[in-house]
């Protein structure tokens, strides 16, 4: 990223950049091991194996790519150890430096080898990248691409539902074999892989497996009973990712499952128009558990299980599936302009079933923005 997205603290990190959204963030390139990133008086450097330093160069040109095989001989040479915490100290030595802040997930076996070497390792215990939060244009395009990713995805389950069979005991059949969990959850990821994304856990969830909202779902699927489609990949070339969710029932939902469904509609409409800047999140849920409780839902733990609206009603969404803001009862703060945020209620009975809507809101001063395209049809 731009020095301008980043903030004025001398920074360092060591982590790879596929599993880390801060080192993918700060680099913009995917990179399978750990390695040392520093930001030192609005410079950012980062230090690459032979293997990588070409490769560095040219996708991440805003950063002064470094040898670790220089470094490593470098210290050979002193009679030094070679590996990553004398390198770091070298680096701050060259740069007239002797603290630096690291994010709270910075390795503590690394950071207690620095304090030995005289350097200051101070965590950030907050957002490491605060500017994460919102999004630039060319994110929101990402993301976007992302959740038709996503919508894909949820157009070919929804028509493999639709070209099932209903069978004994209201089980469905695709293609002459049970339709289950499982299989339309294969069917869902090929469809996203075959878009250049990754789909991981994706929520294929039938009757009362829907009322545990993150059950992945398993066994056999049944006509007129809902069935929970969750779906959240990431895009392999950016590293961004989408979040959509839909209920649908294949044949006739009762009215007790319409009701419910036409409830959550009904409360997501509400927390969506909600989503603009300077919007205090906690309110937000606050507006869809009173739309629930006036309806008749109530939220609690009945014969020894939460039932009802029990989880929050969004989070933000870019390089981490669940990154802040948080949308929900405990939650502080405000919207700002540029977040990308879920809204996705819940009601959950087992005697019923569950259902979860969720769209993708784009913050801005006024009306909210919806990345998400794809239809919200109960009967399939």
């Amino acid at each position: 990223m731009a020095p301008s997205k980043l903030n004025s603290k001398n920074l360092l990190m060591v982590a790879d950049s596929e599993h880390d959204a801060n080192m993918l963030y700060a680099v913009g390139m995917f990179v399978p091991d750990p390695f040392i990133y520093l930001r030192i008086h609005g410079r950012e450097f980062i230090v690459m194996s032979d293997l990588e330093i070409d490769r560095a160069k040219k996708q991440a040109p805003h950063c002064r790519v470094l040898s670790l095989g220089e470094y490593y001989q470098n210290l050979r040479n002193q009679g030094r150890t070679s590996n990553f915490a004398e390198v770091i100290r070298l680096l701050l030595r060259e740069k007239k430096v002797g603290a630096v802040s690291v994010p709270s997930s910075f390795p503590f076996g690394l950071a207690t080898q620095l304090s030995d070497l005289g350097i200051k390792v101070k965590p950030e215990l907050g957002s490491f990248f605060p500017a994460r939060e919102q999004k630039t244009s060319a994110e929101v395009k990402k993301i976007s691409a992302t959740l038709m990713m996503a919508e894909v995805g949820m157009a070919e389950g929804i028509q493999a539902l639709k070209s099932s069979k209903v069978g004994k005991g209201n089980q469905l059949f695709y293609h002459n074999a049970p339709l289950t969990s499982e299989k339309l959850r294969s069917i869902i990821d090929t469809a996203i892989l075959q878009s250049s994304g990754l789909a991981a856990n994706t929520i294929v969830a039938g009757g009362k497996q829907g009322c545990d909202p993150h059950e992945r779902g398993y066994g056999p699927l049944r006509a007129h009973e809902p069935i929970i489609l969750d779906i959240f990949p990431r895009s392999q070339k950016t590293g961004y990712f989408g979040d959509i969710t839909r209920t649908v029932v294949k044949g006739r939902a009762s009215e007790a499952i319409r009701k419910l469904y036409n409830t959550v509609f009904q409360g997501q409409q509400v927390a969506f128009n909600l989503m603009r800047a300077e919007m205090p999140t906690a309110r937000i849920h606050q507006a869809v558990q009173e739309i629930f409780t006036r309806e008749g839902y109530k939220t609690g733990k009945i014969k020894g299980r939460m039932q009802g609206f029990f989880h929050g009603t969004g989070h933000g969404l870019g390089l981490e599936i669940h990154e802040s803001p948080r949308v929900g009862a405990t939650s502080t703060g405000v919207l700002k302009v540029g977040q990308v945020v879920t809204v996705e209620p819940g009601l959950y009975y087992p005697e019923i079933g569950g259902v979860r809507l969720e769209d993708v809101a784009l913050v801005t001063t006024s009306k909210p923005r919806n990345l998400t395209r794809f239809e919200k049809v109960l009967e399939v």
